[in-house]
């Protein structure tokens, strides 16, 4: 009989639970969920060693172990520490960490443009709620901001430098899931940019995923660029049957009407990507046809992305088909070769002066 394993016991924020040896605070808080999970900008659940990059998630250890209660001397990063037994952190209930918070998201808005009107990630921004939740009213900056130029990295996808806050996701993203990777961190310190050596293009069919990754809008989809706004679209679960045995063909369709806007992986609460998805999904396939719609999408965010839904909307009935028992409308005839107004062989542009009705008239 296999010997049980030995649980932790953990408290954060004064609410206790139980998890493995190995488990980092941040996901033995997400094990508690709520409030006092810590934010966090850079770690990703599915990318072996991503996390301690923005430190946004930084916590403080009041109490090491039952074996050493010594505190930590220093706050720590949630996301790369792991927990001991009988040890107690301390997360919003630490005026200390939040008050570092709110300098780690200043330092993160330093570059930071104020691109939110325009930006297509406004509405599912990391980056905007942790702002909301913990960024200041001004900025104390007075100096000029680091600017990009924005650059194709591939047909389908748009690198917008100036936003990325530099957490490496997308980097271990084509790392561990593609078969090769083209892109990386070049330069170091404040002129250190996600780029291609000699602007190589990404095409690879997994490499839309970094898109999804992205916390930020510096990776955004070309074929949905300036297109909507998310929280106009309705999210609807849907999944098809794909092509390549990798991809598991599950994906929240963006529709307003009858149109998909976009195609996106399936995400949890955190905001992480449930399942990968390949690149003929996401960006080839926008027919409804294409696809087996499950049902409206549980929003589970703090945005008004989860005030769109199509749960009790029907669509209403065509009554003009009604009247014609069941045949489609045709076009009868076109106005533009009845019509004495609407003559197609005037041209305004060669008319002196204001148009005239004298000028339709026949010759």
């Amino acid at each position: 009989m296999a010997e049980e394993k030995k649980l932790f016991k953990v408290k954060i924020d004064n609410i206790s639970v139980e998890v493995e040896p190995g488990t980092t605070i941040l996901n033995a808080a997400r094990r508690i969920g709520g409030d006092i999970v810590p934010p966090a900008m850079c770690y990703y659940s599915k990318l072996q060693g991503s996390g301690g990059k923005c430190r946004t998630c930084l916590v403080k250890v009041t109490k090491g172990s039952e074996a050493d209660p010594r505190p930590m001397p220093k706050l720590v990063a949630s996301c790369r520490t792991t927990v001991m037994d009988g040890m107690e952190v301390a997360n919003i209930t630490s005026p200390e960490v939040q008050e570092a918070r709110k300098g780690v998201v200043e330092f993160l808005l330093l570059n930071h443009p104020l691109d939110c009107p325009v930006c297509d990630q406004a509405g599912e921004c990391h980056l905007q709620d942790l702002s909301y939740e913990h960024g200041a009213e001004t900025t104390r900056y007075e100096f000029k901001r680091r600017t990009f130029d924005r650059i194709d990295i591939g047909d389908k996808i748009q690198l917008h430098m100036t936003r990325c806050i530099l957490c490496y996701r997308c980097v271990f993203t084509a790392d561990q899931l593609t078969e090769k990777r083209e892109h990386g961190v070049l330069g170091r310190g404040e002129v250190a940019e996600i780029g291609t050596y000699i602007h190589q293009s990404l095409d690879n069919n997994f490499i839309g995923n970094v898109i999804d990754v992205c916390p930020v809008g510096a990776l955004t989809d070309k074929t949905f660029r300036f297109k909507n706004r998310v929280w106009f679209l309705k999210a609807v679960d849907a999944h098809r049957q794909c092509e390549d045995p990798k991809c598991c063909g599950k994906t929240v369709l963006w529709m307003r009407g009858d149109e998909v806007f976009r195609v996106t992986a399936r995400k949890d609460k955190y905001g992480e990507v449930e399942d990968w998805i390949c690149d003929t999904c996401r960006f080839d396939k926008k027919d409804v046809k294409d696809w087996v719609i499950e049902g409206p999408r549980n929003i589970d965010r703090h945005s008004v992305i989860s005030q769109g839904h199509y749960v009790g909307v029907h669509k209403p009935k065509d009554t003009l088909v009604e009247v014609l028992d069941g045949r489609q409308p045709k076009l009868l005839l076109d106005i533009h070769t009845v019509s004495e107004v609407n003559r197609p062989d005037i041209d305004l542009s060669q008319i002196d002066g204001p148009a005239h009705s004298d000028d339709f008239n026949k010759k």
